[in-house]
């Protein structure tokens, strides 16, 4: 099983697919909460060069209630991150299956939620 939802848009700055990705989020039902900019924490902790590269904590408050709701703990698994990074030929996307991170959780009715996560990040990320 893959645990992420990809897509590489090719030809794309990392500012252009982060706007894109923003926007497909929220028209799926996603607010971003958190955001890292990798490449900008890996020079300054770090001092290296990498190609642009950032996380956005996606989540779909709906869901997180429901999910929540049926496994208080469930929470020290959200938000659902989105990754963005620059590669050869364009700007790869990248969510989070929430199906595949929940594997270690036995509860049918948590899975069910998760799969409706799933649906909905990979439309998110086919809109992009």
């Amino acid at each position: 099983m893959t645990y992420t939802i990809n897509r590489m848009i090719p030809d794309a700055s990392i500012d252009d697919v982060d706007a894109r990705a923003r926007k497909a989020l929220a028209d799926h039902g996603f607010g971003v909460l958190t955001e890292i900019d990798v490449k900008a924490t890996m020079k300054k902790k770090l001092d290296v060069e990498m190609p642009g590269y950032r996380i956005l904590g996606a989540c779909n408050p709906k869901m997180a209630w429901q999910a929540i709701g049926i496994e208080p703990r469930v929470g020290a698994m959200l938000p659902c991150n989105v990754i963005l990074r620059e590669a050869e030929g364009g700007v790869e996307i990248g969510a989070i299956d929430p199906v595949a991170s929940m594997q270690a959780i036995e509860n049918a009715e948590l899975h069910a939620v998760a799969g409706q996560v799933r649906d909905l990040l990979a439309k998110a990320v086919a809109a992009v």
